[in-house]
């Protein structure tokens, strides 16, 4: 497979502020019968992982087998399409012990809460909010991320294509 330059890349600061800005991620998890799932899910970026609240397949998937890619993107035209990709290891936080004991997991909770305060589509909330959730029932759960591989560009980097 071909490698994207280095030079598409992005830095530390630019990866950070697509984590923390975008609204949406897909995971792709291994669903029933080895069929891949892929899933839009709100998000968080903290201490180098990825935190989202969800239930469902998802939870049953991620329990079976915690192998998965997350991608985090923007715009829709080559030339403007700016991304992460992230390969690794998925952990469900089973219970409110398993919670508290994570390092991030307030962060992202005031994260969470400011960043979707009003739903899909509103601006961020000026005051901060706690996205309040916690483990509940067979299947809602906090899951971290933790990539082991990550794959990032930003093609407004690319070199201008010459008239022809």
């Amino acid at each position: 497979m071909a490698r994207i330059p280095a030079a598409l890349s992005l830095t530390t600061e630019e990866l950070d502020e697509l984590m923390t800005s975008s609204w949406n991620m897909r995971i792709a998890t291994v669903g029933p019968g080895q069929r891949l799932n892929v899933t839009p899910l709100w998000f968080a970026w903290a201490g180098g992982r990825v935190y989202f609240y969800c239930r469902g397949q998802k939870i049953a998937n991620l329990r079976r087998n915690p192998e998965c890619t997350v991608l985090v993107d923007r715009n829709e035209r080559f030339p403007e399409l700016v991304g992460a990709m992230f390969q690794g290891r998925a952990t469900v936080l089973e219970n409110a012990e398993q919670e508290n004991a994570d390092p991030h997991l307030e962060e992202v909770r005031w994260q969470m809460g400011t960043k979707y305060a009003g739903g899909h589509g509103e601006p961020q909330s000026a005051e901060p909010v706690r996205y309040p959730q916690t483990a509940s029932g067979r299947s809602a759960r906090w899951v971290v991320f933790q990539p082991d591989r990550l794959i990032t560009w930003d093609n407004h980097k690319l070199p201008a294509r010459q008239a022809r």
